[in-house]
């Protein structure tokens, strides 16, 4: 078990790896996979955008980085550190790479898959069951994405607002 120092130095590489995200315009979402000893062996954030790939959730990214370093499916006894909830997809490939623990900040009440929405580490028929710690500096993670999406839709409505003048402009002209 992690102390809470572990943990918070943890958390934050993970948000560190969230901040490489949003300056790529990414949605702020970071994670690592960290060994029983305590090594980061995998890194991963949000990529959907930039590679045009559904599947480049943090937490896959992450998980490809780490099985790469052990050269190995298992990541038994290993854990992962994120900043939002796992989706369906990412909580699948948390069982499939027997992951021992999931630590993770912000809920997804759109789609996470570890109680928001639905709890699939908890279905009985999956032969793996991961320990799971919500909420870890859940308010530093809401915050990170509230803001990027404040920031979205204010670009967006500046955006739409500039497009309405010009063709105000143009209308003149004519």
């Amino acid at each position: 078990m992690f102390s809470s120092e572990e943990k918070k130095h943890y958390m934050e590489l993970a948000f560190a790896e969230a901040k490489k995200a949003e300056a790529q315009d990414e949605v702020p979402i970071g994670a690592i996979v960290v060994d029983p000893k305590g090594q980061v062996i995998g890194r991963g954030y949000n990529r959907r955008e930039l590679d045009n790939v559904a599947t480049h959730h943090a937490e896959i990214l992450a998980i490809n980085e780490a099985c790469k370093t052990l050269n190995s499916w298992r990541l038994i006894d290993c854990s992962l550190f994120v900043t939002l909830e796992p989706c369906a997809m990412c909580a699948g490939a948390i069982i499939n790479a027997r992951l021992k623990e999931v630590f993770y900040g912000a809920p997804d009440h759109k789609a996470g898959a570890s109680g928001s929405v639905v709890d699939l580490f908890a279905v009985e028929k999956f032969n793996h069951h991961p320990q799971v710690i919500r909420g870890l500096y859940r308010d530093k993670a809401s915050s990170m994405l509230t803001n990027f999406f404040r920031t979205i839709r204010a670009k967006q409505k500046e955006k739409k607002l500039k497009a309405k003048e010009n063709k105000a402009s143009s209308s003149q002209i004519d």
